[in-house]
Formats: structure tokens, sequence, C-alpha cells
């Protein structure tokens, strides 16, 4: 087992990689309650799909960790489960079955992409200057999300956001989260991550701010309302020959593609697994997420894509697919031990999204800042990521200026082929999408 996973060549142990692997699992165990709240909106039966997230979850992790060997664990993408249940399903009128034949289409594309190598190509054309701030971008976006998450900073009409209720319990113990995390990781305590949402879980239950669960184990849901209902549209062609359900497709793919590249890029650059600005064993990182995605649409669930939230396994000490193993059982024995998973509330996961984020923006000193046709779609990448609230939105704007900035400073001989390429698809994304 060690050796599969080359222990002794990236310095790790046994116990790195299990602590890392249930950090990332606690990290992104919130997904196993709000994809199955978000896709109920589109009239999908809640429990079916908590089962069929899980299972996504679980063999997505296990094929990551197995195939791949990477410490990157997989679930139904927030962003995407949204786009599904309201723009396709309640927005465009189209059934839920026919928009997991949708899913499952943009699956069976990316593994036919993935086997031709294309993927990967694609993702080692793209230069090293703007990987760091594909990386620096996410840190900002999880950081956002957990500051949101912790009620720290809220909605607002006027200004779009504010600072939160700081007297609200939840987002005091969220703070606290963040400091006592803060002191664990400057005491350089090997999985200071994971044992400050410990401390903070017990903290909140003793002054009643996250809930005892009433009970550990319960039974597994009935999956059959959802499981094969991807196949249902192939006995009415009409629902899936029509120009909607090729945008449906089409978005899919795009937005799965660059958010999976990004936390990729992301996550095994914080890991020290990048080599010579390409990823080892790409093609089958990519892989392992489109064969994810056909088995989560299988099972009932939207999109499955890698997750941001695997740098907090990283951070613990997380290097190898071992860790993706852990996670990957973890998240099929949360189909037994559901009413436990209450007590990982947004405020005992906000604190390890929050530090994980300061963590991945050091890669910005890798940027050359003082070069101004480097600099500009950099940041692009940078501030859109969170004020877009999409990881794919914030890589399509810096890549759009990166081709421009390049060409008028001089310098088109230093752009990849592939660049000019991802240019004009990007161009037409936001034109037609």
């Amino acid at each position: 087992m060690k050796k599969y996973f080359q222990f002794e060549e990236l310095g790790t142990n046994y116990r790195r990689e299990i602590l890392g692997g249930l950090t990332t699992f606690l990290s992104m165990a919130y997904i196993l309650a709000v994809n199955p709240t978000m896709l109920s909106e589109a009239g999908m039966d809640y429990n079916a799909v908590f089962v069929a997230t899980a299972l996504a979850a679980a063999v997505g992790s296990l094929f990551m960790g197995l195939i791949a060997k990477y410490p990157i664990a997989l679930a139904p993408g927030m962003g995407l489960n949204a786009f599904f249940a309201f723009s396709v399903v309640l927005g465009m009128g189209m059934s839920w079955e026919t928009a997991l034949t949708g899913v499952l289409f943009s699956g069976l594309i990316f593994i036919v992409l993935s086997l031709s190598g294309l993927r990967e190509t694609i993702i080692n054309a793209i230069p090293a200057q703007l990987k760091y701030a594909v990386g620096a971008g996410i840190g900002l976006f999880i950081t956002y999300v957990g500051l949101q998450g912790a009620g720290i900073i809220a909605n607002d009409n006027s200004t779009l956001t504010v600072l939160g209720d700081l007297t609200h319990g939840p987002t005091l113990l969220a703070i606290f989260g963040v400091l006592v995390t803060s002191i664990f990781m400057a005491k350089k305590i090997n999985g200071g991550i994971f044992y400050g949402m410990v401390v903070t879980a017990v903290v909140g239950m003793i002054f009643g701010l996250v809930a005892l669960p009433e009970k550990v184990i319960s039974g597994i849901p009935d999956i059959s309302p959802t499981f094969g209902a991807a196949f249902q549209a192939f006995g009415d062609f009409g629902s899936i020959l029509n120009l909607d359900f090729l945008i449906v497709v089409l978005t899919f793919l795009f937005v799965d593609f660059f958010d999976t590249a990004g936390t990729l890029m992301a996550v095994a650059g914080q890991a020290g697994l990048v080599k010579d600005n390409k990823l080892p064993r790409a093609g089958k990182a990519l892989l392992a997420d489109s064969l994810a995605t056909v088995t989560g649409a299988i099972f009932g669930t939207s999109t499955t894509t890698s997750y941001v939230e695997s740098t907090s396994g990283v951070a613990a000490g997380a290097r190898t697919g071992f860790a993706s193993v852990v996670t990957g059982v973890l998240f099929l024995l949360a189909l037994f031990i559901s009413p436990l998973l209450a007590v990982v509330t947004s405020a005992v996961t906000a604190p390890a999204l929050i530090i994980v984020g300061a963590l991945m923006v050091s890669s910005l000193r890798l940027i050359e800042w003082d070069k101004i046709e480097i600099a500009i779609p950099a940041f692009l990448v940078l501030i859109f990521m969170p004020l877009s609230y999409s990881i794919a939105t914030g890589i399509a704007v810096g890549f759009l200026f990166y081709p421009i900035t390049m060409i008028v400073s001089g310098r088109s001989k230093e752009v990849h082929p592939i660049m000019y390429g991802l240019f004009v698809v990007f161009l037409c994304y936001f034109i037609f999408l």
C-alpha cells in the first residue's frame, strides 16, 4: 500500500493521510445536506438524492485516489446543482430526468476528451503565471464562501455585502474557530485545521450552538426514485434532440471542465505535486473526474466534480491518493451515520475554509506583478472568482485578457496556440451562453 501510493517519495505516512482524508471529508460533508435540498426544489426525492450524493462522492473520491493517486475528493458540485435545479428545470421547464440525461451526456463526452488526452494538453498549455493566479483566486473564493457561511459577511441590497451580525451565536462560534485554528497553525501542529474543527464543534455543543445528535446510526434511504432516471429520456428523443438540451450539455461541459482544471492545479500546487509547470497523471485525474460524473448521473445527482475543499486535507498533511480513499470510505459510512453529520455546521467548516484560503493565496508571490501584461489577467482571475461566485467565470475572464495583453506587449510568440483557442471558446461562451 505504501509503495503503491509512494509514501516514502512524498514524505508522508498513514497518520497524515488518514487525518487529511478525514479533514477533507468534514470540510465538504455539508454537500450531503445542501445537494438534496437544492435538487429537491426541482422535484427530486430528497432522500434518494441524499443517497445518490453520498455514493457519487464515495465512488468519485475512490476513483481519484486509486486511479490518479491524488489527494483530491469529489462530490456533486455547488453551482452546477443550482444551475441544474433553478436554471434548467425550473427556468427552462425541462424535466429533472432529462436534465440528468444532460449530465450523463456531458460526462460521456468528458471521458472521450480525457482518453484522447485533449483535457490534459489544455491544462498543461496554461502558463505558470495564470496557474498561480487560479490557485490564489480559488483561495479567495473559498475564503469568501467561508465568511458567508459563518455570517461574518452578509448580503445587502444596497452594497451587495456588509459585515454580518457579530453578536449572532453561530457567527461568534465561527470567529472562535478561526482564532483557535490560527493558533494551531501558527504553532505548526500537524492536523491543526482538523483539530480546530473538532474544538469548534465541541464548544458549539457545550453552548448549545451546535445540536447534539439524537442518534448516531440510521438506515439507508431508498434510492430507487432517482436511480437510472437519466436513461428515461432515451424513450423520448424529442426531449433531447433540441437546442435547449444542447445548451444544457455544453454548459455542464464548460463549467465542469474549468472548475476541475482550476481545482486540480490549485490542490496539486499546494501539495507540491506540480512538476515543470505540468501536472503528472493529469489524464488519469481527469478520467476519474469524468467517470464520477457519469456514475453520479446514473445514481441521480447533478455533475460530480473535484472539490476545492481538498486543500484543507492537503493543509492537514495529505499528499497521496490514500487520503481520497479515506474520504471515499467516509462518504460510504455517511450513509449510515447521517444524524452524526448534523454537528458539522457551517460555523464548524467555515474556519477551515477561511484558513485554507489564506494558505492558498501564498502563490501570489510567484506572479510577476511588475509586468502589466501578466498582472492584468492574473488580477482579473483573482477578483472575478469570488465576486462572480464561480471558479469557471474567473478563469474565463482572465484567459480572455491574457492573449490580448501579451500580443500588445510584443510577446505573442510566448502564448501557446491552445490559449488562442481558449480565447475563442470563452468569447463564444459569454456571447451565446
